[in-house]
C-alpha cells in the first residue's frame, strides 16, 4: 500500500550520532588519528588559555572543524558554521551533539586566531607525523623536495609604488592611474601598460608580504611560495614551510628543511632540474645529502655528473620524486590552497602547514584501507 506523505517531524530521535555514521565511513579512521594527535597536544593547549574566566570553544573542536573545512573544500567559516547546523556527519566529527548550538562565525574566527599564537599547526603536523613513524610508513633516508606558488589574497590594483611618507600619496597615485571618464570611482579601471613594476619599488597595500612573481609561460601574480619535503616510500610530507616568493627561495628552504633532519646517516634528495645549481648541490653535499637532482643541460653544464647518475638509486629517485606533485595537486584542488584566503606570511604559513597535516591524514587513512 502507498505510504502517507506526512510533513510533521518527529519530536525525539532514538538514534545517536555514533549510530548514524557508518562503521566503514572514511572519516572514522581519520577521527581516531586526529583524536590521538590532539591528546598529545594537551600541554600546548593548556599554555594558550587562562586558568580562570569564561570557557572558550574547545581548541580540539576548532581544529576538527578546520580539518573538515579542508577535507570537504568548504570555502568560508560562515559556510562551515551553516553546514555544522544541519550536517550530522560534521557534528559527529567535530564532537558536537545533536542539540548543541553552533558557534557564531565571528566568534569561531576570533578563537581560531588564538591558535596562531602557539604555533598549533606545527604541533599538530608533528603529532600526525609521529603516528606515521610509529606505523613504519616513512623512509628515513630517501626524500624529495619541491616548491609551488600560492596565489595571495590581493589584486594587481593593490600593487602600488611604496609610500614616500606623504599622507595623501596613495590617493594621488590612484587618481593618476584612473582612466578618464571612469564610471566607478570606488573600483577604478587601472592601466599598468608600459609601467615597470618591481618588488623593490612596489608593494601590495592589501598584503605587504605578497610578492609579484610568475612561472615560465604564465602571467605574474602576487604570490607566496610553499615548500614541502616528502619521503619516498609513501609520499608523506615530512616538512612544510612557506616563504616569500623569490627566485632563490626554493633552494634555500630545501637546505633548511634538510638541515633539520636527524643527523647520522647518509640521505638522498630527489628534485627537479630547477635545483641543479652549484650552490644547492654543494649545500646538499655539505649536509651529507646525495643530490639526486634532475640534470639541467639547457645552455650549460649540469652540476650532477656520472658519479651520481650511474647508480640505480638515482633513477629510482627520479621516478619517485613525481609524487610530490600529488601533494601540491591535493592541497590546491581540495585543500583550498590554490589561492589563499588569508593575508600575511605568518597566517598563510599556519594554514599551509595545517593543510599539509591534513594531506598526511588522508594518505595514512588510504594506506590503512589498502593494507
Amino acid at each position: 500500500m502507498r505510504g502517507d506523505d506526512q510533513q510533521q517531524g518527529s519530536m525525539f530521535s532514538y538514534r545517536s550520532l555514533e549510530d548514524r555514521v557508518p562503521q566503514d565511513h572514511p572519516l572514522r579512521g581519520m577521527r581516531t588519528m586526529v583524536d590521538a594527535a590532539l591528546a598529545e597536544m594537551a600541554p600546548v593547549f593548556e599554555g594558550l588559555y587562562a586558568k580562570t574566566g569564561r570557557p572558550s570553544i574547545p581548541p580540539e573542536r576548532l581544529l576538527r572543524a578546520l580539518l573538515l573545512q579542508i577535507l570537504f573544500t568548504v570555502r568560508s567559516e560562515r559556510q562551515l558554521m551553516e553546514e555544522l547546523e544541519y550536517n550530522l556527519l560534521y557534528r559527529w566529527f567535530v564532537g558536537l551533539g545533536m542539540d548543541d548550538p553552533v558557534w557564531v562565525p565571528t566568534t569561531f574566527t576570533k578563537n581560531r586566531d588564538r591558535l596562531l599564537e602557539g604555533d598549533v599547526a606545527r604541533a599538530f603536523f608533528d603529532a600526525v607525523l609521529a603516528q606515521a613513524e610509529a606505523k613504519r610508513l616513512m623512509s628515513s633516508e630517501h626524500f624529495t623536495v619541491d616548491g609551488t606558488l600560492i596565489e595571495a589574497w590581493a589584486s594587481h590594483k593593490s600593487f602600488q609604488p611604496k609610500s614616500k611618507g606623504r599622507p595623501n600619496s596613495r590617493k594621488k597615485r590612484r587618481d593618476r592611474h584612473r582612466n578618464d571618464g571612469d564610471d566607478d570611482p570606488k573600483n577604478p579601471t587601472v592601466n599598468f601598460h608600459g609601467q615597470k613594476r618591481l618588488n623593490d619599488t612596489h608593494e601590495s597595500k592589501t598584503d605587504p608580504d605578497a610578492r609579484l612573481m610568475r612561472r615560465k609561460g604564465k602571467e605574474s601574480k602576487l604570490s607566496y611560495q610553499g615548500h614541502v619535503l616528502t619521503e619516498n616510500r609513501h609520499g608523506l610530507v615530512v616538512d612544510a614551510r612557506l616563504t616569500l616568493a623569490d627566485g632563490h627561495a626554493e633552494r634555500e628552504a630545501a637546505l633548511e628543511m634538510l638541515a633539520d633532519r636527524p643527523a647520522g646517516r647518509r640521505l638522498t634528495l630527489g628534485a627537479d632540474r630547477g635545483y641543479d645549481t652549484e650552490d644547492f648541490v654543494a649545500g646538499c653535499r655539505a649536509l651529507l645529502v646525495t643530490p639526486h637532482v634532475a640534470q639541467n643541460t639547457t645552455n650549460r653544464r649540469s652540476r650532477i655528473d656520472g658519479r651520481t647518475t650511474r647508480h640505480a638509486g638515482y633513477a629510482e629517485s627520479q621516478k619517485r620524486r613525481k609524487r610530490v606533485e600529488e601533494v601540491f595537486g591535493w592541497m590546491k584542488t581540495v585543500g583550498l590552497m590554490r589561492k589563499t584566503r588569508h593575508r600575511g606570511r605568518r597566517r598563510v604559513n599556519w594554514v599551509f602547514t595545517f593543510t599539509a597535516a591534513a594531506y598526511n591524514l588522508v594518505r595514512m587513512r588510504n594506506l590503512a584501507l589498502a593494507g
